[in-house]
């Protein structure tokens, strides 16, 4: 069995949010701000809040949107620079209250066939000079597999950017896979998976599901990450309240994260709450 985590996506970092994972038997989180938030977030704060509870700060989530204002694989070189910049700052304020792992996307999007190339060229310049920079602060930079048309969409691209530099790892999303199954890119990214980003789909868009509200076979991929040797941390990535997606009778609570990875470390059939007719 993982240590069972939390990304903080949609909810504030601050003390009750560590206090009721502590709780919950929630032992890590990813800290995911978005780009607007970055300037004012407490960093110490955060430090002491992740002291104090016990909580191990295990990975921080680079912002990624707005595209016009954030994007390593930007052909503008003025944005693709600033957001290097912006990036590089990021890890080592990350960095310095203990943080290891730094998950980023490799692009935005839409993505043309045609500008692909370009994209990608621009992407790896961006990773290689941010893979130095994570190493440089003790840790590694995590290329996160995207959809639809963001560079990283399977197995093979994911591949590609990590030719970029030989110390950048990978995040899994689970529910991020639209070409390829969870599975084949397991076995196709092995030992470079470095950290995950947990939740279910329809296997048609992303839609940040509890597992077991999708159509996942969660044995399957658990059974996967295991055998390719993933010691990580079980890494949940979506929001608490209900979705127009998946309307839920309440909000999801850090107990019932637990709940969830209990029953698929042990095999068990996965409960999810009812949702509203």
């Amino acid at each position: 069995m993982y240590p069972i985590g939390l990304s903080s996506c949609s909810k504030s970092p601050d003390e009750a949010f560590f206090v009721s994972c502590r709780d919950a038997g929630i032992t890590a989180v990813e800290i995911s701000p978005t780009l607007a938030e970055c300037p004012g977030l407490p960093f110490e704060k955060i430090k002491d809040y992740a002291g104090a509870t016990g909580v191990q700060l295990w990975s921080f989530h680079l912002p990624f949107m707005p595209f016009d204002e954030i994007d390593v694989s930007s052909t503008d070189e003025t944005l693709r620079l600033s957001s290097v910049s912006y990036d590089a700052h990021l890890i080592r304020k990350a960095a310095a209250i203990g943080i290891r792992i730094f998950v980023i996307h490799a692009s935005g999007e839409p993505i043309a066939d045609a500008e692909r190339p370009l994209r990608m060229a621009a992407a790896k310049k961006s990773l290689a000079a941010l893979a130095e920079e994570a190493a440089s602060c003790g840790g590694v930079l995590a290329v996160e597999n995207l959809p639809r048309t963001c560079l990283g969409k399977d197995s093979a691209e994911i591949l590609e950017l990590l030719s970029a530099d030989r110390r950048l790892g990978v995040c899994f999303d689970t529910n991020h896979l639209l070409s390829e199954s969870g599975e084949s890119f397991v076995r196709a990214a092995g030992s470079k998976i470095v950290t995950l980003h947990v939740s279910d789909y329809e296997k048609i868009d992303e839609k940040h599901w509890l597992p077991g509200e999708g159509v996942t076979d969660w044995q399957a991929l658990y059974t996967e990450i295991r055998n390719a040797g993933y010691g990580g941390v079980w890494m949940y990535e979506l929001g608490y309240g209900p979705t127009a997606s998946r309307p839920r009778v309440r909000p999801l609570t850090p107990s019932d994260f637990v709940k969830n990875a209990e029953e698929i470390f042990n095999g068990r059939p996965l409960s999810v709450l009812p949702t509203i007719r």
